[in-house]
C-alpha cells in the first residue's frame, strides 16, 4: 500500500501534468497541502522531495515552484503514460523510435565487441522467434530475452541504464493496450531470421536495415492496438 507521501506526490504530479499548476507557478504551502491531504508536514516534505527528484518542481525558500517538463528526469515518462485511460499515442510512438534506435546502436556495438561465444548465445535466443510456433506470451518473453541479451552484451553502461529506464517506464503503461495487441508473429519471424544471419556475419548494415524494419513493425502494431483500445472504450461509454 502506498504511503501518505506517495499519494500526495502522485496527486500533485497529476495536477501538474494536467495543467492545474503551470510552469513557474508556486505550489500550495506545506500547511495547505497537509490540510488538503489530512497529513503531517513530514509527509508533505517527502512528497515535495519526490517531485524535485523527478524534476517537476524546484524547492525554494518560501515554497516550491513548477519546473518546465523538458527539465524533468526520464521518470516523468511513466506518469505521462499513465495520466489517462490510454497513453498518448504520439508519446508512445516517440518512445518506440528512441527504443528502436537504442537497440540498433546496442546491436552494432555488440557485433563489434562481443566474443564469438556471446554472439552464438544471442543467436540461440533469436531462433525460437522464427523456428518455433510460440504462443503470444512465449513470443513476448522470447523477444524481451533476446533484446535484453543484446543490451547486456554491448558493454555500454550509459546505454544500458537509459534503455532499461525507458523500457521499464514504457512497459508499465501498456496494460489496456496489451489486451488488444495483435502480434504479427510471421513478420517478426522474418526479421528475427534476418537478425540471426546478420549476427552470424557480424554484418552492421544488415543489422541497421533489420532494426529499421522492426521499428516500422513495432509502431504499426502499437497504432493498431490504440485503435482497438479506443473502439473498446467508445463501446463501453455507449453501453454505460
Amino acid at each position: 500500500m502506498a504511503g501518505k507521501h506517495e499519494k500526495i506526490a502522485g496527486s500533485l504530479i497529476q495536477d501538474i501534468l494536467s495543467g492545474r499548476y503551470r510552469v513557474e507557478e508556486r505550489l500550495p504551502s506545506e500547511r495547505d497541502l497537509a490540510s488538503r491531504f489530512d497529513a503531517n508536514r513530514g509527509a508533505v516534505r517527502e512528497a515535495m522531495k519526490k517531485l524535485e527528484q523527478i524534476g517537476l518542481a524546484e524547492i525554494q525558500p518560501g515554497g516550491a515552484r513548477v519546473k518546465d517538463m523538458h527539465e524533468a528526469s526520464l521518470d516523468v515518462l511513466g506518469h505521462l503514460l499513465t495520466h489517462d485511460h490510454l497513453p498518448d499515442p504520439l508519446l508512445i510512438d516517440q518512445i518506440l523510435v528512441v527504443i528502436n534506435s537504442l537497440m540498433r546502436l546496442a546491436t552494432e556495438q555488440t557485433l563489434e565487441l562481443a566474443s564469438d561465444q556471446e554472439i552464438e548465445h544471442i543467436r540461440t535466443l533469436a531462433k525460437p522467434l522464427y523456428a518455433e510456433d510460440l504462443d503470444e506470451a512465449s513470443h513476448t518473453l522470447a523477444r524481451i530475452e533476446l533484446f535484453q541479451s543484446i543490451m547486456l552484451t554491448n558493454r555500454n553502461l550509459p546505454l544500458q541504464l537509459i534503455s532499461r529506464t525507458l523500457f521499464d517506464q514504457f512497459a508499465r503503461s501498456l496494460g489496456a493496450l496489451n489486451e488488444v495487441m495483435m502480434i504479427d508473429k510471421e513478420a517478426y519471424g522474418v526479421f528475427a531470421k534476418q537478425l540471426d544471419q546478420a549476427l552470424a556475419k557480424r554484418d552492421v548494415p544488415a543489422v541497421q536495415a533489420t532494426f529499421s524494419a522492426l521499428s516500422d513493425l513495432h509502431r504499426q502494431t502499437m497504432m493498431h492496438a490504440f485503435e482497438a483500445a479506443r473502439s473498446n472504450l467508445s463501446r463501453e461509454a455507449v453501453t454505460s
